[in-house]
């Protein structure tokens, strides 16, 4: 019988550099949500904006649900100049950088309420970018790993989990302070995020190219753009596509599909109006900077680690129960808040929770998704399942501001309803548990 490795011999993965530079770029791919959600969020409360508009802002995050339709060309397409210099995979994490801090600097410079519709575009610009981003980034995650090396895939899976709640909520927590703090105005804050956008942009020019990948990093740039929707498009959408549908069969396919669409859904319509709710309830700009980004970032970064192992240990699947389970309850504690009011201490608790449910989920969901990946089709199936993921946590949570309207303000009411939106993921989980064991197994046994 096989020995059975320590406790704390799993955690050695960390000591990898490949598994820092993808907490570092998952930096990157959480900041811009800080940008188009929860900045952007206080400020169109502040400026007087209703629930149901402030809601609809968040119609920009749909470019996360699609963004698999564009994701043959961050495999295919070569950008001339960068592609040489940077890779396949860098070229186009730092074109999306730039192109995130020019949107942010665009902001900055509005009077938001006389420019409302310039705005949502350039959130809009923004969201495309930063989905953009994420294709290429969630495929240099995996191709910096072997097949074989399912330890480090799942630390690659927590680090990147730990890096995007870093620049969500650590770096998201700024803006905050930026505007409480030394009384600036949102624009100043706006300012400052497209200086630190920036300063990642840089950052990715030092790390080194992917190394396990699929992809070939000498063919010419697309000269024929005619000719390549017309030719490439048959091979790098009908095929990953088909292949996934083929390597699983249709029954399995779908319902794998099904799940990854249901699963956040309940965190999804919290998270939109998390921010409004803060605010209305009584929170200051420096307590929701300090409770809900900083408190939640260091808890989020701490489980994502040790969710990592401990899922490593119980399988995917138990992971995702236990998780998804965790993450219905944590909901609750939000419903508690509504019902008492603006208590600090039962404000550090929620998010304590939360933090802890919601960084245990999402290892568990990210190693999910990318055990379904084929290497020869990373970019466009990891892209595919993760759109279908964030779909409930982009447009249909833009309606979470139009049901707490509804409902007249009741927020207990309303997170009682995120909790319950959980557990039919759970349920369908539950009958697609053993074919999913096989493909955890037959991964684990290469």
């Amino acid at each position: 019988m096989e020995k059975r490795i320590p406790f704390w011999q799993d955690m050695d993965v960390y000591k990898q550099s490949r598994v820092w530079v993808i907490f570092i770029l998952g930096i990157a791919s959480g900041f811009p949500w800080v940008m188009i959600g929860s900045a952007l969020s206080a400020w169109l409360q502040e400026e007087g904006l209703t629930r149901s508009v402030i809601g609809y802002f968040g119609a920009v995050f749909g470019a996360y649900s699609i963004n698999f339709l564009w994701s043959p060309l961050i495999d295919n397409v070569k950008l001339p100049v960068l592609t040489k210099w940077l890779g396949q995979r860098r070229s186009w994490i730092f074109l999306c950088q730039i192109a995130i801090a020019t949107g942010c600097f665009a902001l900055a410079s509005l009077n938001i309420t006389d420019n409302l519709h310039i705005a949502g575009l350039t959130a809009l610009a923004i969201a495309i970018s930063s989905a953009t981003q994420d294709i290429a980034i969630d495929a240099y995650r995996i191709e910096s790993f072997s097949e074989t090396e399912g330890r480090l895939q799942s630390a690659g899976a927590a680090m990147a989990t730990a890096g995007w709640w870093t620049g969500y909520s650590g770096l998201g927590a700024l803006p905050f302070f930026i505007v409480d703090g030394v009384s600036w105005s949102w624009q100043h804050a706006y300012f400052g995020l497209g200086c630190i956008m920036l300063f990642l942009a840089a950052v990715v020019l030092l790390v080194r190219r992917t190394t396990y990948t699929a992809v070939s990093e000498t063919a010419e740039p697309v000269s024929n753009w005619f000719s390549f929707f017309k030719e490439r498009i048959k091979h790098t959408v009908v095929s990953p596509i088909a292949e996934f549908f083929t390597r699983n069969g249709i029954k399995l396919a779908l319902s794998l599909l099904a799940f990854i669409f249901l699963f956040k859904i309940g965190e999804a319509f919290l998270g939109r109006m998390s921010i409004v709710f803060y605010k209305e309830i009584g929170f200051t700009n420096t307590e929701i900077g300090t409770y809900s980004k900083l408190v939640t970032w260091w808890v989020t970064i701490v489980f994502a680690v040790l969710g990592s192992v401990v899922n490593l240990r119980l399988g995917i699947v138990k992971g995702l129960i236990i998780g998804g389970l965790a993450m219905s309850a944590s909901n609750l504690m939000f419903s508690w808040i509504a019902l008492v009011g603006p208590d600090t201490n039962l404000f550090l608790s929620a998010v304590l929770i939360d933090g802890f449910t919601s960084a245990w989920s999402t290892v568990a969901f990210v190693a999910f998704i990318s055990l379904l990946c084929n290497r020869t089709f990373t970019a466009t199936q990891y892209a595919l399942m993760a759109s279908l993921g964030t779909l409930g946590k982009t447009v249909l949570a833009s309606y979470s501001g139009v049901l707490v309207d509804t409902m007249n303000g009741n927020w207990a009411l309303f997170f009682v309803l995120t909790a319950i939106m959980v557990i039919p993921s759970l349920c369908f989980l539950w009958f697609i548990r053993k074919p999913l064991k096989k493909l955890e197994e037959a991964r684990d046994a290469n």
